[in-house]
């Protein structure tokens, strides 16, 4: 390993994080070379996590119907994406739905409501759904649901929710670029709550945005201020419809430096690469579990993602472990052993060469 990225992996070790100068160099690629680079942050993942890999399920509880204008989000007041919106699920789908999740041995499930925030009687509903998923099932539980208050957040905790969702997505001097509707401020509020109220806030950040590097860097940073102990990183899906589809700036490299700066910032935190990994990590995609210890599988909240199955199989045939609930594996999830072409369980001949029976 080079002496710069072998500095930046000792100094990780040591909670030491990279100034913002060098973290921003991180990012763009000047002075670290891609491969050591991952070398480094290997070093503290492996330290906290091993070689495990946590596995999370989303819910999408209730779609669209949103009154904010995010403008990456195409459950938004201002997208014109091709989505079926409707109310909140019955209880009986959300616990068949955790059923499911626990079954396909995720470490959590996670339950998504659109909406600027719950009313407080709405929040009760939600205790109760909490009380009873964790009742039925080995799977820890977190809930996104807007902006919250204290007196909700502890609504919350004294139902036993492990974490909080609310993602800062972007800088603050960023924000308003993407949003006007609530402000970082508010953001930072929900989590402050959260935090208050002893559950874990869960927040991360939205990359491919038209932010600069200064801006994915300062979020980072502030993410470690708020010692965040989960951080998903999320790649901007470009959902048609939505204001803000897309700005160039991705790339499988890229994609892979930014979580290798989030580690190296935060470098005890669960650090999740989260939406869009498949289609902009790409060839690379398997490489993002060395800064990264947890992913997404199903899916998100309105596009799809890659099955339990092919993201299990990537895990192991990288060396990695799943690391899930007691009951991961009794899904039935396919050998990682198994020879395939393109993702597909087709016939391996090509159908221009085989025999005809």
């Amino acid at each position: 390993m080079p002496e710069s990225c072998a500095a930046l992996a000792a100094r990780a070790l040591r909670d030491d994080p990279p100034s913002e100068a060098e973290a921003r160099r991180i990012v763009d690629g000047e002075g670290f070379a891609l491969l050591p680079l991952l070398e480094a942050a290997f070093a503290p993942r492996e330290r906290y996590f091993g070689r495990g890999v946590m596995v999370h399920v989303l819910n999408n509880v209730q779609n669209g119907l949103c009154p904010e204008d995010c403008g990456y989000c195409s459950q938004s007041k201002d997208s014109a994406a091709a989505i079926r919106k409707y109310p909140m699920k019955s209880d009986a789908e959300i616990l068949a739905d955790a059923g499911r999740a626990a079954r396909a041995g995720a470490s959590r499930y996670c339950m998504v409501f659109s909406g600027r925030g719950p009313t407080l009687e709405r929040t009760r509903h939600l205790a109760d759904v909490i009380r009873r998923v964790k009742a039925a099932h080995p799977i820890e539980v977190c809930l996104s649901a807007g902006l919250l208050g204290e007196e909700h957040a502890q609504i919350l905790a004294d139902a036993g929710l492990d974490r909080l969702n609310h993602n800062l997505n972007t800088s603050e001097s960023h924000y308003a670029e993407v949003c006007s509707t609530h402000t970082y401020a508010d953001r930072l509020a929900t989590l402050t709550a959260a935090k208050r109220c002893g559950i874990d806030p869960c927040s991360g950040l939205i990359v491919g945005m038209g932010e600069t590097s200064e801006d994915i860097v300062d979020v980072a940073f502030r993410l470690r201020e708020l010692e965040v102990p989960s951080i998903p990183v999320n790649f901007l899906v470009p959902i048609e419809g939505n204001p803000v589809v897309r700005d160039g700036s991705l790339s499988p490299e890229r994609g892979l430096r930014v979580l290798c700066m989030v580690r190296l910032v935060n470098p005890r935190a669960e650090i999740r690469a989260a939406a869009g990994r498949e289609g902009h990590l790409r060839a690379l995609e398997a490489l993002a579990l060395w800064p990264a210890n947890s992913l997404f599988v199903e899916g998100y909240l309105t596009t799809r993602g890659d099955a339990v199955d092919d993201t299990y199989r990537m895990i192991r045939d990288a060396g990695f472990e799943v690391e899930g609930n007691p009951l991961t594996g009794a899904g039935g999830v396919a050998e990682p052993s198994r020879f395939r072409i393109g993702g597909s369980d087709a016939d391996i001949l090509k159908p221009e060469i085989r025999r005809n029976p």
